[in-house]
């Protein structure tokens, strides 16, 4: 099958599953099954902002994400159960978390109702008329996203924007658009029980970034060819009038680029980029660098973020928003007043001297980039990394030794044992305690610990002034940052 062929099959693949009842004509009252994920919580923010009535349920409606959907009128029902659906909504949406044994999902067909998935949804609603900025990769997809979105609004161009994470200068992660533009975090997770393909696939690029492409979420995908086919296929939706923004320092990246039909521009740290940083130089927690376009000097810019990684998503920001001819001087301004994103080297607080950092890094190369940025920010200080392997990926051994390389920029290693075990096969589950044994013959000192109770206790016995202490998880590791904090007061 050629190239033509191929692209074209994956466009139809835009279009509603067959299987779903499709849009109807009039949407008064929309459901949302699963209604405290963080996207869905965010969908219906948008949706009750654009007029319609919400209605939502989940199997655990708790703070802060209830208060949330309370402020906007909106009652989560605790469960899930057919009688939910009672009032029988105009529209429903499925959250990815629901499975096809869920009663009220099983009931959706038994009513005849029109269901989509959260991805069908935001394109159908939101992203008709619009230029969507998709940003897709294992790594940096939030915040180079939440950049995006940042640069775009400050610049006057007023875009819509539905991201991973929560932006510190809204103080959410969505926002309506009666600009051109909509920034998307593309996420390769599979989209719904009914759905069974990324999520990213749903969001017909025009302009789309790829951050890079390592192996992750080895509950969905078998393998590394299966993690590179998604987002080979992302590439291919690029219209010839759109742009592909990659980064260049990475052969895989530029390889799956060549499957673009439309234009495609490198950026990254190297001389073969189209768009590159040199002359980094940190101060503090940010990061000035010159600015390169065409090999010709630009101007130098200063990255908000700690991090090389970081001067790569705001690289691949200035390079995409360059379509919407936003100047530098613009993104200068806005760069300036980009106040980051809340579980990215977030300051959770400074107590006693001990400063406390929370991480949404749960991937070795994440882990490995988050603790070069802390220690490049604080020389000075002793880091503490915490570490929780909570991901459907980190639980299992695949990357257990990965892992023993990632740490090297700590002085201190706690790792606690992943969280329900039982999720992962029997013969495929990740060993901390392996881990800090592995650590420990690299010289650092490490310890694993069977719970999050026994590594607070040692921490807060560990603890002293100076020391930045680095979380990393990607759930809420058990509030380990708040308890850690209030027993540094005592």
């Amino acid at each position: 099958m050629d190239a033509l062929q191929v692209t074209t099959q994956e466009k139809n693949q835009l279009e509603l599953n067959p299987e779903l009842n499709g849009l109807p004509a009039r949407v008064e009252t929309i459901h949302l099954i699963g209604v405290c994920g963080t996207g869905m919580g965010a969908l219906a923010g948008m949706l009750v902002n654009k007029g319609y009535r919400v209605t939502g349920s989940d199997a655990d409606v708790y703070p802060p994400m209830s208060d949330f959907l309370a402020g906007l009128g909106i009652k989560a029902v605790q469960g899930y159960a057919e009688k939910n659906l009672s009032h029988r909504p105009d529209l429903v949406i499925v959250g990815n978390v629901v499975t096809r044994r869920n009663p009220e999902a099983a009931a959706l067909k038994t009513l005849g109702l029109n269901y989509l998935s959260l991805p069908q949804a935001l394109r159908l609603l939101f992203l008709e008329g619009k230029k969507p900025l998709v940003i897709a990769g294992t790594h940096g997809k939030t915040t180079t996203s939440a950049l995006a979105g940042w640069l775009l609004d400050s610049a006057g161009l007023d875009p819509g924007f539905l991201i991973g994470g929560i932006l510190a200068n809204y103080g959410r992660n969505y926002n309506l658009s009666r600009g051109d533009w909509f920034v998307v975090e593309g996420d390769e997770y599979d989209t719904a029980f009914f759905d069974k393909v990324p999520k990213f696939i749903h969001y017909a690029p025009y302009v789309g970034v790829l951050t890079s492409v390592e192996f992750d979420h080895a509950d969905i995908y078998p393998d590394f060819e299966a993690v590179k086919a998604a987002f080979r296929r992302l590439v291919r939706l690029i219209p010839a009038e759109g742009l592909l923004v990659a980064w260049g320092d990475d052969p895989l990246v530029r390889e799956l680029a060549g499957a673009s039909a439309g234009p495609v521009v490198f950026y990254g740290l190297g001389p073969d980029n189209d768009w590159r940083a040199v002359n980094l130089a940190a101060e503090g927690r940010r990061v000035r660098f010159d600015l390169l376009r065409s090999c010709r000097a630009a101007g130098r810019l200063v990255c908000p973020l700690p991090g090389t990684h970081n001067v790569l998503n705001t690289l691949a920001a200035v390079a995409a928003l360059d379509r919407a001819g936003i100047g530098l001087d613009q993104i200068r301004a806005g760069l300036e007043t980009f106040q980051g994103v809340r579980r990215r080297q977030e300051v959770r607080g400074v107590v006693n001297g001990v400063t406390v950092m929370d991480d949404f890094a749960h991937h070795p190369t994440a882990v490995r980039e988050t603790l070069a940025a802390v220690r490049a920010a604080y020389p000075q200080a002793r880091l503490i990394a915490v570490f929780e392997p909570r991901t459907n990926t980190s639980r299992r051994k695949i990357f257990q030794g990965d892992y023993a390389a990632s740490f090297d920029g700590a002085d201190l290693v706690l790792v606690r044992e992943p969280p329900h075990p039982e999720k992962s096969p029997e013969d495929d589950r990740f060993s901390s305690a392996q881990l800090a044994r592995d650590l420990q013959t690299r010289g650092l000192k490490a310890y694993s610990f069977p719970d999050t109770e026994e590594l607070l206790s040692f921490l807060l016995d560990q603890a002293r002034p100076g020391d930045v202490v680095l979380i990393m998880s990607n759930g809420g590791f058990d509030n380990l940052h708040d308890r850690l904090l209030a027993g540094l007061k005592n």
